[in-house]
């Protein structure tokens, strides 16, 4: 399939334009700036249709968040498993879901860099094959400190998503990115909602150990590579950095700090992220104490943190095509009051299905929160340096991995297992109103 040629400088539908620049998104000097030493692209060959490209990474997406789910839903039954005390399980879930990106966020700069210098394919195939063994190593976990080392190579795994957004962006038409971003955006809560679905089966519905579930995951990681290598090309970056790996990775990060647009991006995405990792861990906390004594655990958290977030996962697309009407920073900004409003009606839900059913509605706009951002990164940063900052996008989803769920650790250690989700809720709620206040200042202007 031959692919339609991508319009890299064009600005999205409904931003604003170079003579009325609104404070949330001016153009910025960094962004204008010449670009580092580099060479023209040299493709090994004809450049794989956006189409196909989009299925194979989708595929391969909600394959990584489905073993990253089952990790988060039945993290705090794994405990159990391996022996901590009852007591400490609350502080704990907390403080092991921070261990999945301590030594992510040493990496983050490189994988985007190594993807540009050397191939953008080896480096998505890498993150498959530590996926098969991180979750293989959390099944044979014994002891406590075993899950913590398992949990601690994540750390390796990440680095995957900038770099099949990169890729995706250089294959994709303008008129399209919207689009593209969402559906691919899309895959992540796609695959958060299938893996406790998938372990409430194995578990209640076919009574095996929950370890199964987490061997269900690697075996499935290792499909993803074999998908990878047979259906997938490699998609060199218009514009080829030169140099050496370290300078590289320094200049990539001094290009965002430096860029106000960008900053202002990362810094919306960042409290996104922030409330979402505050929360999570905690779903499958809240859902015990909704489902009381009516027994069936895992499928109750597979119901809320699964088959709800599947819905919403489907109603999230559209935001893509809304976004490329409507202007992505005015649904950006209405998702994440949605989304702050749900955390705070999580707590209050009286049994399951009631907590399922805002669950959906939260799903739908965080994963839309999340396409507005990497939409507007896809449109607005130059073409030179789009391929750096994609790679870089979801750099705010280590800091606020390891900060947000030391403090739900410490808020669930004094209000209770409800405190993360008005902590979370409070934060959507005040990013949200940020970029509404920047819009009506724009508008005004």
């Amino acid at each position: 399939m031959t692919p339609e040629p991508a319009e890299p400088g064009a600005r999205a539908p409904g931003s604003q334009s170079p003579t009325a620049p609104e404070p949330f998104a001016a153009p910025s000097p960094a962004a204008t700036s010449p670009a580092p030493p580099a060479s023209p692209r040299q493709a090994p060959g004809p450049a794989q249709g956006w189409r196909s490209l989009l299925v194979v990474y989708g595929i391969v997406s909600t394959i990584e968040a489905i073993g990253v789910s089952q990790v988060f839903a039945f993290l705090p039954l794994r405990l159990r498993e391996v022996g901590l005390p009852e007591a400490q399980i609350p502080t704990f879930t907390g403080l092991f879901s921070s261990l999945i990106f301590v030594f992510g966020i040493l990496l983050v700069p490189f994988w985007g860099v190594w993807a540009d210098l050397y191939s953008r394919r080896a480096v998505i195939v890498r993150s498959a094959v530590v996926e098969a063994v991180v979750f293989a190593g959390v099944a044979l976990a014994r002891e406590p400190w075993q899950l913590a080392a398992s949990l601690l190579l994540v750390g390796l795994q990440l680095g995957n998503t900038g770099v099949m957004l990169a890729a995706l962006r250089d294959v994709t038409p303008r008129r399209r990115v919207g689009t593209t971003t969402a559906l691919f955006g899309a895959t992540g809560p796609l695959g958060f909602a299938l893996g406790p679905v998938l372990g409430a089966v194995v578990v209640d519905g076919l009574g095996l150990p929950l370890v199964v579930v987490f061997w269900l995951g690697s075996a499935l990681s290792l499909g993803s590579v074999a998908l990878l290598l047979a259906g997938s090309r490699e998609i060199r970056p218009a514009v080829v950095p030169k140099g050496r790996a370290i300078a590289l990775a320094r200049r990539a990060v001094g290009g965002v700090v430096a860029d106000p647009a960008v900053r202002r991006i990362f810094a919306i995405f960042g409290v996104a992220i922030l409330a979402n990792q505050m929360s999570r861990p905690y779903v499958p906390l809240l859902v015990e104490v909704a489902n009381g004594d009516a027994g069936n655990l895992a499928s109750a958290i597979g119901l809320v943190a699964g088959t709800a977030a599947l819905f919403g996962a489907l109603i999230s697309p559209l935001a893509g095509p809304l976004g490329d009407r409507v202007g992505f920073r005015p649904i950006l900004g209405a998702s994440a009051l949605g989304a702050g409003a749900m955390l705070l009606l999580m707590p209050l839900a009286p049994g399951v299905a009631a907590l399922a059913g805002v669950a959906v509605v939260y799903a739908a706009l965080q994963a839309a929160t999340q396409a507005m951002v990497f939409g507007l990164v896809a449109v607005e940063v130059a073409p030179e340096r789009r391929s750096a900052t994609l790679n870089l996008v979801l750099l705010p989803l280590y800091f606020a991995g390891i900060v947000g769920p030391a403090i739900g650790a410490v808020a669930a250690g004094i209000g209770g297992v409800a405190a993360p989700f008005y902590t979370a809720g409070a934060v959507f709620l005040g990013g949200g109103l940020a970029i509404i206040v920047a819009l009506g200042r724009a508008a005004r202007r």
